[in-house]
């Protein structure tokens, strides 16, 4: 198993594990009252701030898209069915369709993130040159004066 192979499973055991932690973080949200319990408001902080935690590690390997969906999207399909589980809400036919929608969309995207070719890295890719080869293409002039921005009235 390469390097390259090795840190995406990483990648996206954090993914799945970050997934777990928006599950409890919106079930808990919910279970707090409005802040007003303070168990389930300490759950909802700890489990906040590992979800986000643990996707930002993600992150690195993980184009932003493709993590960001993936996370919210297994977090949406946790909360819909432990939300059922344990509080009681109601599942119809509408929301379980949206939900395999979802589903779809999550392995989709798992799918074609795993399987697209690897990038070819020759000699065109910057990020594998040497530095002064990278250096030595920019020329050294810089402009006097940079316009600034200015808000459009």
């Amino acid at each position: 198993m390469g390097v390259q192979r090795t840190e995406s499973a990483k990648a996206w055991t954090l993914l799945l594990i970050a997934a777990a932690f928006e599950i409890v973080f919106a079930l808990s949200s919910a279970a707090n009252e409005g802040f007003t319990r303070p168990v389930p408001s300490l759950i909802t902080a700890v489990a906040g701030g590992g979800g986000v935690y643990l996707l930002s590690l993600a992150l690195r390997t993980l184009d932003v898209g493709i993590g960001y969906t993936v996370w919210t999207g297994i977090g949406s399909v946790g909360a819909v069915v432990f939300g059922a589980l344990l509080f009681g809400e109601s599942i119809t036919v509408g929301k379980v369709a949206c939900l395999v929608a979802i589903i779809g969309g999550v392995l989709g995207l798992h799918m074609t993130t795993e399987s697209a070719p690897e990038a070819d890295h020759g000699a065109d890719d910057e990020a594998d040159r040497p530095e002064s080869a990278v250096t030595d293409a920019v020329p050294d002039v810089v402009p006097d004066a940079v316009p600034e921005r200015t808000a459009k009235q």
